[in-house]
């Protein structure tokens, strides 16, 4: 009896002359650190490498969120083995073309970046839809921290779980800290054009600093840079 094995799926870097550890490098510089398109152009030239910045443009927009969609998904399949304990939900004002537009965002009681939802409204619909988002990737949590926004109570008090809502002026620096990456590489890209733009980016922006982030000021040196080095050699194994 003869056995079917499935293809495997075609190479993502098929098309492209560049290799993928060229382009692995490029979406890691300009999405982990607070780099302009140009300065990433800059410092791959030091090591020899000449791109245009609109190249970085294209890869990271290309390749970030399959990137991150990988990451996402292998780190979501290992949390779910693990009780959520309280998560931290907190929104921030991000500006469009002028307009005022509102980026949610949650984390976890260690720092993960759960999920990070960009709307133009900051009411009870926004609230809800990112609270069911969130209940149908991650399940539920025992406590969830917000601030004092009534839309925050309003939403789950729909939902059915207000009991677990914990407001306090201390209680939410959690995720008031987790907002200065995502705020430093914002100025570096001059702030935003689209609402898409926005939401693709921050969720990159989230995954890639979940993989990354390994709380330095907790643990020793030596065990540091055994995670770092980890770290990197996933993410150069990314879609390989």
């Amino acid at each position: 009896m003869s056995r079917k094995f499935r293809a495997a799926p075609p190479s993502p870097f098929r098309c492209f002359n560049s290799s993928p550890e060229v382009i692995r490098l490029v979406v890691m510089m300009y999405v982990k650190y607070p780099l302009s398109l140009r300065n990433v152009e800059d410092l791959l030239a030091e090591r020899g490498i000449d791109l245009c910045h609109e190249t970085v443009r294209f890869w990271w927009n290309r390749f970030g969120p399959m990137f991150a969609a990988e990451i996402r998904r292998k780190r979501v399949d290992r949390m779910r083995a693990y009780t959520h304990w309280r998560w931290h939900l907190d929104e921030v004002f991000v500006k469009i073309n002028g307009e005022k537009h509102y980026l949610w965002r949650a984390v976890d009681h260690e720092g993960e970046v759960l999920e990070a939802f960009a709307t133009k409204t900051r009411n009870k619909a926004a609230a809800l839809k990112f609270l069911k988002k969130m209940m149908k990737r991650h399940g539920n949590p025992k406590a969830i921290v917000t601030d004092r926004l009534r839309s925050y109570g309003a939403a789950m008090k729909e939902i059915g779980n207000a009991g677990v809502q914990e407001t306090g002026r201390w209680l939410n620096n959690r995720a008031e800290n987790s907002h200065q990456p995502f705020r430093r590489q914002e100025r570096a890209m001059l702030r935003f054009r689209r609402m898409h733009t926005l939401q693709k980016f921050s969720a990159v922006h989230a995954s890639v600093h979940n993989h990354f982030n390994h709380e330095r000021h907790l643990v020793s040196r030596d065990l540091y840079k055994a995670r770092r080095s980890a770290a990197l050699a996933q993410w150069q194994a990314v879609m390989g």
